[in-house]
């Protein structure tokens, strides 16, 4: 399936709040569809795919894109979920959106497409390149570019910037300290049941 291009707020009425993929407001509480103000009761696997689908829509991530993540997570050591959330946490496109250069991760996304976006003085158009302690994250010296992300800037799509990043307000550049703490994504969801729900394939 390729990248979700429909309407978000009926995604986050499903889900719940996905900081990354819409900063407009829900203001029904109920799920959305004919049978959305109908309360039953999930089975095992739906609660499963639910968190599945939290992370593919929040980060912007095909089926076969994320399932690859997964596969890269169970290879490095320490506790998959934790690796998972980690690897999708400091994708470019992420890392733009949690330094506040862009209001939503698809807002990001087609910043760094673009060209705007530079990592060390160089131009990186590629929005999965996973950002390393240490690396400089900068924006494109061109006019348009910096008059897009002062504007970006103005309003934030989260209010706090994760303990593992810094910000330069004054020359619209960010840098990458470390790798993130579990306590700083801002996602809400549970991470083992992800790896449960791909443990039988």
């Amino acid at each position: 399936m390729s990248r979700y291009r429909g309407p978000r707020v009926r995604i986050s009425r499903r889900l719940g709040d996905l900081p990354g993929l819409s900063r407009k407001t829900i203001k029904q509480s109920y799920p959305p569809g004919e049978h959305g103000q109908k309360s039953r009761k999930p089975s095992e696997y739906a609660v499963r795919l639910e968190e599945k689908q939290k992370l593919r829509f929040n980060y912007g991530l095909s089926e076969k894109q994320l399932f690859k993540y997964i596969k890269a997570a169970k290879k490095l050591q320490g506790s998959t979920g934790q690796i998972l959330l980690q690897l999708l946490e400091m994708r470019l496109d992420n890392t733009v959106f949690r330094l506040g250069m862009a209001p939503t991760i698809p807002a990001a996304r087609q910043l760094v497409n673009h060209g705007h976006i530079c990592i060390n003085g160089q131009v990186v158009s590629i929005c999965s390149y996973q950002c390393k302690p240490g690396e400089l994250i900068s924006v494109k010296s061109r006019e348009t570019s910096k008059r897009l992300v002062e504007n970006y800037l103005a309003f934030p799509g989260l209010a706090n910037i994760p303990s593992h990043l810094e910000l330069n307000k004054s020359n619209l550049s960010g840098k990458v300290n470390g790798v993130i703490d579990r306590e700083w994504v801002a996602l809400q969801l549970n991470e083992l049941l992800v790896i449960e729900y791909y443990s039988r394939k």
